[in-house]
């Protein structure tokens, strides 16, 4: 979720960015969660993403030393908080020593290991029709509140494997079935059979969302991370 409005629309609405404008942080709550869906109660792979202090994206650790997250996340000094449903407290913390991307996925290399139980990623699309879970600490409408504290899931149905992020690469299109991403959510997972398939990119905030496929960028991933 990025202030900026992308050209790429999804159906005829402007597709947002989804890294998180940090005055939004602060604004007053509101009682829906990641625009519907709900809350989370364990997730020991999460990763909340800040940037130079301020929370701004959601992740995955997906090995003891690599989280995952969108590009379009990556601005200046980059920490994490892994293992806590709440982004502001609890898990560990880890600063970010080093980030690889392509097209609108990017690696961090954590400044020492976590050990956790990690995000698994699969090698495979999603078949279009499918449900898939969604997850992230994004705003919880479309304008005027915050940034979820505890992490939100939501179900939303394939409806394409040939899309396109932010930033030219494949993506993964949906639409919500009982929530939708918004700003915050970005770099966060989109999971298929328990294994994430893709990486939070662009949104209307209504209803359709983009996510930058990892089958589409497994070979990158193995070669950076290793995994």
């Amino acid at each position: 979720m990025r202030i900026r409005i992308l050209g790429a629309s999804l159906g005829t609405a402007m597709a947002a960015v989804l890294a998180i404008p940090a005055a939004a942080v602060a604004a007053p709550s509101d009682p829906q969660n990641i625009i519907g869906g709900g809350t989370v109660s364990s997730a020991p792979w999460a990763a909340a993403v800040f940037a130079n202090g301020s929370f701004t994206c959601s992740g995955t650790i997906i090995s003891a030393n690599y989280v995952l997250t969108a590009r379009h996340c990556i601005n200046g000094s980059m920490s994490v908080r892994v293992g806590s449903v709440n982004r502001s407290s609890g898990g560990v913390t880890r600063t970010v020593s080093s980030t690889s991307s392509r097209y609108d996925l990017a690696l961090m290399r954590l400044s020492s290991p976590i050990t956790t139980s990690y995000m698994p990623l699969s090698s495979a699309y999603p078949p279009v029709g499918s449900t898939n879970s969604i997850y992230g600490w994004g705003q919880t409408c479309y304008s005027g509140c915050s940034a979820s504290t505890t992490l939100k899931t939501a179900s939303v149905q394939v409806t394409s494997t040939n899309q396109t992020d932010a930033y030219g690469g494949r993506a993964i299109g949906s639409t919500r079935i009982n929530g939708n991403a918004w700003r915050g959510d970005s770099g966060g997972p989109q999971v298929y059979n328990g294994a994430q398939v893709g990486v939070a990119s662009t949104a209307d905030g209504s209803s359709r969302q983009y996510y930058g496929s990892v089958a589409y960028n497994r070979a990158w991933i193995q070669s950076v991370a290793g995994i």
